[in-house]
Protein backbone atom coordinates (compact mmCIF):
# COMPACT_ATOMS: atom_id res chain seq x y z
CA UNK A 1 0.00 0.00 0.00
CA UNK A 2 1.60 3.44 -1.12
CA UNK A 3 1.29 6.04 1.86
CA UNK A 4 1.64 9.96 0.79
CA UNK A 5 2.97 12.49 2.72
CA UNK A 6 1.37 16.02 3.61
CA UNK A 7 2.82 17.28 -0.35
CA UNK A 8 1.14 14.42 -2.00
CA UNK A 9 4.06 12.16 -2.88
CA UNK A 10 5.32 9.17 -1.36
CA UNK A 11 6.07 8.68 2.13
CA UNK A 12 10.00 8.94 2.80
CA UNK A 13 12.12 7.43 5.76
CA UNK A 14 11.58 9.88 8.89
CA UNK A 15 14.99 8.27 11.08
CA UNK A 16 16.61 4.46 11.22
CA UNK A 17 18.84 5.74 14.29
CA UNK A 18 16.29 6.13 16.69
CA UNK A 19 14.54 3.55 14.69
CA UNK A 20 10.97 5.71 14.90
CA UNK A 21 7.51 4.96 13.26
CA UNK A 22 4.07 2.85 15.00
CA UNK A 23 5.75 -0.03 12.82
CA UNK A 24 9.44 0.63 14.11
CA UNK A 25 10.41 0.56 10.47
CA UNK A 26 11.83 3.90 10.21
CA UNK A 27 8.57 5.66 8.31
CA UNK A 28 5.56 7.62 10.16
CA UNK A 29 2.94 5.10 8.42
CA UNK A 30 -0.62 4.57 10.22
CA UNK A 31 -3.11 2.25 9.95
CA UNK A 32 -6.41 1.71 12.26
CA UNK A 33 -4.02 0.36 14.93
CA UNK A 34 -2.37 3.14 15.29
CA UNK A 35 -4.77 5.30 17.70
CA UNK A 36 -2.25 8.22 18.35
CA UNK A 37 -1.41 8.71 14.56
CA UNK A 38 1.86 8.91 14.77
CA UNK A 39 1.97 10.62 11.88
CA UNK A 40 4.15 13.84 11.75
CA UNK A 41 8.21 13.18 11.27
CA UNK A 42 10.03 16.01 13.21
CA UNK A 43 13.43 16.79 14.65
CA UNK A 44 12.84 17.06 18.84
CA UNK A 45 13.77 19.62 20.48
CA UNK A 46 14.80 20.31 23.92
CA UNK A 47 11.70 22.26 24.88
CA UNK A 48 9.86 20.45 23.01
CA UNK A 49 11.13 17.46 24.99
CA UNK A 50 10.18 19.42 28.32
CA UNK A 51 6.84 20.08 27.01
CA UNK A 52 6.06 16.10 26.37
CA UNK A 53 7.42 15.57 29.52
CA UNK A 54 4.94 17.43 31.52
CA UNK A 55 2.23 16.11 29.67
CA UNK A 56 2.82 12.65 30.98
CA UNK A 57 4.49 11.76 27.93
CA UNK A 58 8.46 11.25 28.97
CA UNK A 59 10.20 10.50 25.26
CA UNK A 60 13.92 11.64 27.27
CA UNK A 61 14.45 8.69 29.46
CA UNK A 62 15.61 5.12 28.66
CA UNK A 63 12.91 2.56 28.25
CA UNK A 64 15.09 -0.54 27.78
CA UNK A 65 12.05 -2.95 28.30
CA UNK A 66 10.75 -1.34 25.61
CA UNK A 67 13.92 -1.00 23.18
CA UNK A 68 13.85 2.44 23.86
CA UNK A 69 16.98 4.62 24.30
CA UNK A 70 15.01 8.09 25.06
CA UNK A 71 15.60 11.10 22.69
CA UNK A 72 18.35 13.98 22.85
CA UNK A 73 17.09 17.26 20.94
CA UNK A 74 18.12 16.60 17.18
CA UNK A 75 16.75 13.36 16.84
CA UNK A 76 13.83 12.55 14.56
CA UNK A 77 11.02 11.20 15.58
CA UNK A 78 7.11 10.31 14.56
CA UNK A 79 4.83 12.42 16.94
CA UNK A 80 1.62 12.01 17.48
CA UNK A 81 -0.49 14.26 15.39
CA UNK A 82 -2.39 15.72 18.38
CA UNK A 83 0.54 15.94 20.92
CA UNK A 84 2.44 18.30 17.98
CA UNK A 85 -1.03 20.56 17.52
CA UNK A 86 -0.84 20.21 21.20
CA UNK A 87 2.96 22.01 21.43
CA UNK A 88 1.83 23.91 17.70
CA UNK A 89 -0.71 25.67 20.29
CA UNK A 90 1.64 26.26 23.25
CA UNK A 91 4.32 27.72 21.01
CA UNK A 92 6.81 25.00 21.31
CA UNK A 93 5.90 22.82 18.13
CA UNK A 94 9.40 21.25 16.49
CA UNK A 95 10.33 21.43 13.38
CA UNK A 96 8.78 18.66 10.62
CA UNK A 97 10.17 16.82 8.03
CA UNK A 98 7.12 17.59 5.48
CA UNK A 99 8.38 14.64 2.67
CA UNK A 100 8.30 12.05 5.74
CA UNK A 101 5.09 13.42 7.19
CA UNK A 102 2.10 11.01 6.63
CA UNK A 103 -0.39 13.43 5.01
CA UNK A 104 -2.73 11.78 7.58
CA UNK A 105 -1.91 14.74 9.75
CA UNK A 106 -3.74 17.00 7.61
CA UNK A 107 -6.78 15.57 9.59
CA UNK A 108 -5.34 17.60 12.77
CA UNK A 109 -3.47 20.42 11.26
CA UNK A 110 -3.02 22.42 8.08
CA UNK A 111 -0.33 22.49 5.59
CA UNK A 112 -0.03 26.26 6.18
CA UNK A 113 1.04 25.46 10.37
CA UNK A 114 3.25 21.80 9.16
CA UNK A 115 4.89 24.57 5.95
CA UNK A 116 5.28 27.41 8.75
CA UNK A 117 7.57 25.05 11.07
CA UNK A 118 9.23 22.95 8.12
CA UNK A 119 12.60 22.30 8.32
CA UNK A 120 15.05 23.58 5.94
CA UNK A 121 16.15 21.92 2.92
CA UNK A 122 19.80 21.81 3.80
CA UNK A 123 18.69 20.16 7.37
CA UNK A 124 16.58 17.23 5.68
CA UNK A 125 17.37 13.74 6.12
CA UNK A 126 17.30 11.90 2.99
Amino acid sequence: MLHLNVLGAELQACSYDPLTGFFRDGCCRTDAHDHGRHVVCARVTAAFLAFSRERGNDLSTPRPEYRFAGLRPGDRWCLCALRWKEALDAGVAPPVQLEATHARVLDVVTLEQLRAHALPATTRQS
